[in-house]
C-alpha cells in the first residue's frame, strides 16, 4: 500500500443492510467507514456517501494526501460481500493489494484494532465470499475486535446482537482508532 501508487485505494466496510442490523457487532466494519468518512473530505466537509445501485454499495470518493480513495459499504448481506467487492475493485481499477477490507473479528478482544495482510479467514463468511470472488486471500484487512460469545451462545447469534452497554461506551474510541489506522495506511505513513 504505497502512497505513491497511482491506483486508487479501496476501503470496504462490511456489515448487513437494514435498520435491524444497525448497531450490531457484525456491522462494525460499516461503522468504521462512517467514522472514516467524517475524517475525509475537503473544505466542504466530510466525505458523503451516495448509493450506487449498479455496484450494490454506498460509495464516497475522496483524497487522502495525494491518493484517491474510494470508501464503500456493500448493500448486500455480509455473507454475499464478494460480488460487490469484486465489482467495486473492477469499476475503480483497484488491484487486490489496494483493496482494504474492514470487518468484525471474534478472535480479538473488544476494542482491539489490528492490521492483517492475507492469510486465514477465521471462519468469517464475508471474508470467505470475498476471497472466492477475488480469487485470493491475499488482501489487506483491518480487524475490529468484538470478542467471543459468552457461555453457549453461537457465534452467528452473537455477531447479530447489539453491542453491550459497556462496549457501546468504548465504541467511539475503537471506531476512531480504526479510522486513524486507515488514514495512515492510505497516506503511506
Amino acid at each position: 500500500m504505497n502512497s505513491t501508487d497511482r491506483s486508487p485505494f479501496l476501503v470496504v466496510g462490511l456489515g448487513n443492510p437494514g435498520a435491524q442490523y444497525d448497531g450490531t457487532r457484525h456491522n462494525v466494519g460499516a461503522m468504521v467507514l462512517d467514522e472514516l468518512a467524517g475524517h475525509c473530505g475537503g473544505p466542504a466537509g466530510p466525505a458523503s456517501f451516495s448509493t450506487n445501485r449498479k455496484l450494490n454499495a454506498r460509495v464516497a470518493e475522496t483524497r487522502i494526501g495525494d491518493r484517491r480513495v474510494v470508501l464503500a459499504v456493500p448493500r448486500s448481506y455480509m455473507n454475499q460481500s464478494g460480488g460487490p467487492v469484486k465489482a467495486l475493485a473492477s469499476y475503480y481499477r483497484v488491484p487486490v493489494e489496494s483493496v482494504l477490507i474492514v470487518h468484525d473479528e471474534l478472535d480479538l478482544d473488544p476494542g482491539t484494532v489490528k492490521l492483517k495482510s492475507g492469510g486465514g479467514l477465521n471462519s468469517h463468511n464475508g471474508l470467505r465470499d470475498i476471497a472466492k470472488s477475488l480469487g485470493t486471500r491475499d488482501f489487506p484487512r483491518v480487524q475490529v475486535g468484538i470478542g467471543r460469545p459468552p457461555g453457549r451462545m453461537t457465534p452467528a447469534s452473537y455477531v447479530l446482537k447489539p453491542f453491550s452497554k459497556n462496549e457501546r461506551a468504548e465504541l467511539p474510541v475503537t471506531l476512531a482508532d480504526a479510522a486513524d489506522l486507515i488514514l495512515d495506511l492510505a497516506a503511506g505513513r
